[in-house]
């Protein structure tokens, strides 16, 4: 590739991490607006950058453009939930059906000691805040795991997407505070259905996981 091309799809990737991590890191909230110059303070990544960055998140949905105010956050409603955590169940579903058939014993040993190791610490410890953030992690990682087992990329980086959406919800309207332990059981229950080997069971467990989810961001 050209050089002169190199170092701009860099700083539009670099561009694109800062803006997700700020995101992430309740530095913008949902339905916030916000101009190209303030995301430059931001993320302290030139104009150009961020100007070819804006169409990225506007495809993405992560932000929309409102006329004669500016950018707006994407903004979190029922139906944005609804879109979201069904995305999420089509990915995830046949992912985890792949999953059964693909995982080694080691690759699942390791994620149940995972799981318990962070019910333990709850127990010993109590719900710290390092805790919560560890078992967050952990949710998270037994998700991308299963995602990126499929080994294709257009299906991560659409995930990837819909996840950045999903944390928000869950940051807005749940979190995983105070559901560490029965979060982390449902979990162990995917695995033990994963370790069945039969892709149907582990697919109806994912699907329950998701289903409870999506009813908790929306309050039912």
């Amino acid at each position: 590739m050209n050089d002169d091309r190199v170092e701009p799809l860099k700083l539009r990737e670099k561009a694109y991490d800062s803006f997700t991590q700020h995101l992430l890191a309740n530095n913008l909230r949902a339905g916030q607006f916000i101009s190209q110059r303030e995301l430059v303070a931001l993320t302290q990544m030139p104009l150009g950058a961020i100007r070819e960055l804006v169409p990225r998140l506007e495809a993405e949905g992560l932000i929309k453009t409102v006329p004669q105010r500016g950018m707006q956050i994407m903004h979190i409603d029922l139906t944005m939930i609804r879109d979201a955590y069904q995305f999420r169940l089509f990915l995830e579903k046949e992912a985890t059906a792949a999953f059964a058939r693909s995982v080694t014993d080691a690759g699942l040993a390791a994620l149940r000691a995972q799981h318990e190791a962070i019910i333990a610490r709850v127990e010993t410890e109590g719900p710290t805040q390092q805790v919560i953030d560890d078992a967050q992690a952990t949710d998270w990682g037994l998700h991308d795991i299963i995602i990126d087992a499929l080994g294709n990329e257009i299906i991560s980086k659409a995930y990837r997407v819909n996840s950045i959406k999903i944390r928000l919800i869950r940051r807005e309207l749940t979190g995983i505070a105070g559901l560490v332990v029965p979060v982390m059981r449902e979990h162990l229950g995917i695995i033990d259905a994963i370790a069945s080997r039969d892709p149907v069971r582990a697919a109806e467990a994912m699907t329950a996981h998701i289903a409870n989810a999506r009813n908790r961001a929306l309050g039912l």
